[in-house]
């Protein structure tokens, strides 16, 4: 049986997170759920640590410097790649990313594909509650993203993916350098110029049930500007990898005890 880690970047998301993990543990019981959180004033560490005690292998990761979407995301994939983990699946805190939609992308994984989009474009436009202008600058960012880089991707900023373990390998982690939306954009970019297979299956977008989207004028500018640098920047990537999944790889967490030493990150 493949292993699996559900990695969820999180920073104030108390209200969304308590029905959001029993979702997930309903949706994929078998897999361990990271929560990479970024110091959250509201006590969302907390809340998570106390409801995943009761889910084997399942952890929280409390994170103090170079915070943000990008590092949070990057630590949960050292921590994945270091316990042994096959697939990592990421999705958002704030319930726009239903946990009904894992197994579909886990069994894309399954199939041989290396990234898994959870795609709100895929299948005409899928997204619920959305003003009109905020639909037409999403659909217009990707198709400007497409453009430049040339993803096979008709969602290429959607967090709600699947990852293959060689192609995080691929990818070449520590030479990522963006965060917000462009981080998704630049992981997407390098596991395809690394050579991985990339597909999308539909789901269905809705708005944040509670508290503030983390989008800022400061994330939309270097989202515009990362697909240039893309573009024009030779990327140093792990095409090996790809074929070097039999490489001896250290064990998962204990899934009986579920509460090795907790994650630590910088």
């Amino acid at each position: 049986m493949s292993l699996v880690l559900i990695v969820i970047p999180t920073y104030n998301e108390a209200d969304n997170l308590p029905t959001l993990l029993e979702a997930i543990h309903l949706a994929l019981p078998e897999g361990h759920i990271l929560i990479s959180d970024d110091g959250s004033p509201d006590g969302t560490a907390d809340i998570a640590e106390g409801i995943l005690s009761a889910f084997p292998g399942s952890r929280v990761m409390r994170r103090t410097r170079e915070r943000g979407y990008g590092r949070a995301c990057l630590d949960g994939f050292r921590y994945a790649l270091e316990h042994g983990y096959d697939f990592v699946v990421t999705l958002d805190a704030d319930w726009s990313h239903d946990p009904v939609a894992i197994p579909e992308i886990l069994k894309a994984l399954e199939a041989g594909n290396d990234l898994v989009i959870g795609s709100r474009y895929c299948n005409g436009i899928s997204v619920v509650n959305w003003p009109l202008r905020r639909v037409i600058l999403s659909v217009f960012a990707n198709r400007y993203v497409r453009a430049i880089v040339r993803l096979p991707l008709e969602d290429c900023t959607s967090g709600y993916r699947g990852y293959r373990a060689r192609a995080l390998r691929a990818a070449n982690l520590s030479g990522v350098v963006s965060e917000g939306y462009a981080f998704l954009v630049e992981m997407a970019v390098r596991i395809h110029r690394a050579g991985a297979k990339l597909t999308e299956v539909p789901i269905l977008f809705v708005e944040r049930r509670a508290g503030q989207s983390k989008m800022s004028k400061r994330v939309m500018f270097e989202s515009a500007l990362l697909p240039w640098r893309l573009l024009v920047t030779p990327l140093r990537l792990d095409r090996a990898a790809l074929t070097a999944d039999d490489r001896p790889r250290p064990p998962a967490p204990d899934s009986e005890s579920g509460n090795p030493s907790p994650p630590t990150a910088s």
